[in-house]
């Protein structure tokens, strides 16, 4: 026994320190440092929005600093009382401590967690672009498909999805479609979708229901809302009403209230028409246009080249992320962490968060490796 809760706090000792390598500490104790200072600024408060935003993040690495102190320290206390303690003292200390060593192990796992989601824009809402690929009919069902899959995953996860635009395939399923989610670390989440997703299956669409190959490109952007401030000159903007497109009947509006703005600089085109207002669609593609500048001009700003937001990723054989196949067998792989699952349908149907999870803490690996 004495050997064992030895080995436990060792053990646990271990997978503190691999955290704490991951981490600056000085570093985030200057960024806390420097976010308190912000939070004097008189100027800041003139934007509630903001300063709100900013107590939020101030908040969240206070705490995520102050519980890696407090668990590293009870281990070394623990770690000191083991080494010193004779057989007695250490069964004693065993029998006393379980409850706390219990909430160290919890900690621990919750500093992992918070870990895996430490990007800069890991908190903010997602905007995710879906577009059929190679394929025909094909590839428009199966952007459908993949649409609902995500739709079908913020229902689960209680999350909120605002279906911002949607363009029809001529036959079935569609051509392209925006959505929004907004929840807890969604674009953290998300933002491993971004790629070609592949599904190979027996077409519905072909008279000898031959197996078929089709692609989908997913593109995903945080959605920063109102926390960026950018101009954009209205010489740069063309701006486009047009009627809403849909299923037909009462769900299709009857006056030009849908938009398109494009932003001729950079030439990304937005559409938005899931409010009856124009002014209402106008407001939100404009958010939208903002978000995906920001995002551009992250892109640019990182060293490879690959990774520019504004070069053209072809929804074909390349740059796929994740194939999915319901024949001859049936198989979701992930390309770049290797997780596989043989439940394709629980996928479909929005079971994604052991895949997403999977990928997050690949791309941590990866980071760090």
């Amino acid at each position: 026994m004495m050997f064992d809760f030895k080995r436990k706090i060792q053990d646990l000792r271990i997978s503190m320190s691999e955290i704490i390598s991951m981490i600056d500490m000085e570093e985030l104790k200057s960024e806390i440092n420097l976010l308190e200072e912000k939070s004097q600024s008189p100027e800041l408060w003139k934007d509630g929005k903001k300063g709100s935003k900013l107590m939020t993040t101030l908040a969240s690495k206070k705490s995520f600093y102050k519980n890696i102190d407090q668990i590293n320290s009870s281990l070394e206390s623990y770690f000191q009382l083991s080494q010193e303690a004779n057989k007695e003292d250490i069964a004693i200390l065993e029998k006393d401590s379980n409850e706390d060593i219990e909430s160290i192990e919890k900690g621990i796992e919750d500093l992992k967690t918070e870990l895996q989601f430490s990007g800069e824009y890991d908190n903010f809402d997602a905007l995710i672009t879906i577009s059929g690929g190679a394929g025909g009919v094909d590839a428009q069902d199966w952007a459908s498909m993949i649409l609902r899959m995500y739709l079908r995953w913020a229902d689960k996860r209680k999350f909120h999805a605002d279906l911002l635009t949607t363009s029809p395939g001529e036959e079935a399923g569609i051509k392209s479609a925006l959505i929004r989610i907004k929840g807890d670390r969604a674009f953290g989440l998300l933002k491993g979708e971004k790629g070609v997703h592949r599904l190979v299956r027996l077409s519905p669409f072909n008279s000898a229901n031959l197996r078929h190959t089709s692609f989908a490109l997913v593109e995903v952007i945080p959605d920063f809302q109102e926390s960026v401030d950018v101009e954009i000159n209205n010489d740069d903007l063309k701006v486009e009403a047009f009627k809403a497109s849909g299923a037909g009947g009462q769900s299709v509006q009857k006056n030009s209230s849908a938009i398109r703005l494009t932003h001729r600089p950079s030439g990304i085109v937005v559409s938005v028409q899931n409010e009856r207002s124009q002014s209402q669609n106008k407001n939100i593609a404009m958010q939208i246009l903002k978000s995906k500048l920001v995002d551009l001009e992250i892109q640019k700003n990182k060293e490879k080249e690959d990774e520019l937001k504004g070069e053209f990723v072809s929804a074909e054989w390349g740059n796929q992320v994740r194939s999915y196949v319901l024949h001859p067998y049936t198989l979701v792989k992930d390309i770049r962490s290797g997780y596989e699952i043989a439940d394709v349908n629980s996928v479909l149907d929005g079971d994604l968060d052991q895949i997403l999870l999977e990928f997050v803490k690949f791309a941590r690996k990866s980071q760090i490796g």
